[in-house]
């Protein structure tokens, strides 16, 4: 039994998303359930797959909701899935949907699984707004009070100070640092020029749209109808810009070292709305369905830095583990998707990997390898299409996938950079 277990491979069967869309845009009004729910149902549709077929739901969400804290179990009573359907939410930062992908493959691989749906949602658009804990003190004494008296009592120790909202902030709680400042550093400490981010986000862009034009990207989105009607069809990333240009992006200021910095807001991802979902499937089952899966998961790994030290640079470290594990190197690679949290985080784990003073740091013989641009992001990324914390890593998984079966590409490596200084790497294939 475990014998055959070990055998196992994990196909990637389908994936898709909701458009992508900048956070107080077409979702500002949409619970990350409804979108969660709206990227399984139609990837259900499309796969042509009997919801009794499915053994589980992972699901992820970095800015949960007090209310559906578990958006995997709301996806999971689909009435196209039986209720007896299993589901649990995950939270590793903007690896959220990898993490919940590369945690379905495994119960796959242990046997305790053979269909199961994985991805991730985030609506930031509805950050939760927390209250002061002395003022959350008063309102669990006042709902403990016997009496009017005592309610009004209680309530009467509320100052104006406890009244101020207390907003999550995209920081390290660790360092209280920002991403934004993060990237700045990172910036500085490597030499990235500002002149080289603005040019990977023109890339960005600019791929971006040719792969919307062409209709690459838009075939993995299900579309959404919006508006009061019902009538407002959306069918595209709302954040690609087709029209900008270097000109434009130069003369952005400085988001977070207005005076030396050189991120931007047009070189960095935007606050994000979406969903994105992927169907997984022992082989076997994928076969015995009368599926052709789109790639195989191959190996995976996952890395860890100081937070206070450069925030983004565990990449660096995954990609090695990954394909390690995957017992491949960087030149066997045929497509490489590297998330774009910011372009100065690209950049930088792109001059580590080629670097043999990086490789003598992570005890490699030589450095990872160089990145070829005309192999790697080649419709956009997370600059241009956006970037919902839980929902990029199943986004990434399912372009990738497509475009090895379009081009006809044996091996791909996506890389993931994620909050509290961790990274994220995994390695598909074809054959």
């Amino acid at each position: 039994m475990l014998d055959s277990r070990r055998g196992r491979r994990v196909a990637i069967v389908a994936g898709v998303r909701t458009p992508f869309a900048k956070s107080g845009t077409v979702f500002r009004d949409v619970s990350a359930v409804a979108m969660a729910r709206h990227a399984a149902r139609e990837l259900l549709y499309r796969s042509e797959v009997d919801g009794r077929e499915i053994d589980e739901v992972v699901f992820s969400q970095v800015v949960p909701s007090a209310v559906t804290p578990n958006v995997a179990r709301e996806v999971s009573l689909l009435p196209q899935l039986p209720p007896s359907v299993p589901a649990y939410t995950l939270n590793r930062a903007c690896a959220s949907a990898a993490q919940a992908i590369n945690n379905a493959a495994d119960q796959i691989l242990l046997g305790h699984a053979d269909a199961v749906i994985a991805g991730g949602v985030e609506s930031l658009s509805d950050i939760p707004i927390l209250h002061s804990r002395r003022f959350s003190r008063v309102l669990v004494d006042a709902s403990k009070a016997r009496s009017l008296g005592g309610r009004i009592t209680a309530m009467g120790r509320v100052r104006p100070r406890d009244l101020v909202p207390v907003t999550p902030a995209i920081a390290e709680p660790s360092t209280g640092e920002t991403m934004g400042q993060s990237a700045e550093k990172m910036a500085k400490e490597n030499g990235i020029s500002r002149e080289e981010q603005d040019r990977l986000a023109l890339m960005s862009h600019q791929r971006a749209a040719a792969a919307t034009a062409s209709g690459r990207l838009t075939a993995e989105i299900a579309p959404w109808f919006g508006g009061p009607e019902m009538d407002q069809v959306i069918t595209a990333d709302n954040g690609v810009r087709s029209d900008t240009s270097l000109e434009a992006l130069a003369k952005l200021k400085p988001a977070f070292d207005r005076r030396y910095g050189s991120v931007t807001a047009g070189n960095s991802s935007p606050l994000t709305d979406g969903a994105a979902a992927v169907l997984l499937m022992a082989e076997e089952k994928a076969q015995a369905l009368g599926h052709k899966p789109l790639a195989y998961i191959r190996s995976y790994a996952v890395s860890a830095v100081d937070p206070g030290w450069q925030l983004l640079m565990g990449p660096v470290f995954a990609v090695p583990k990954a394909l390690q594990r995957a017992e491949l190197t960087w030149g066997e690679l045929g497509l490489v998707e590297i998330h774009e949290a910011f372009a100065a985080q690209v950049l930088s784990n792109v001059q580590a990997w080629g670097s043999q003073a990086w490789a003598d740091r992570l005890g490699l013989s030589a450095p990872v390898g160089e990145v070829d641009w005309e192999r790697t992001n080649l419709a956009g990324g997370s600059i241009a299409i956006g970037h919902p914390f839980a929902a990029t890593g199943a986004r990434l998984v399912t372009t990738l996938a497509n475009e090895m079966q379009r081009r006809d590409v044996q091996f791909g490596l996506l890389s993931i950079c994620a909050q509290g200084g961790m990274g994220y790497a995994m390695v598909l294939e074809r054959s």
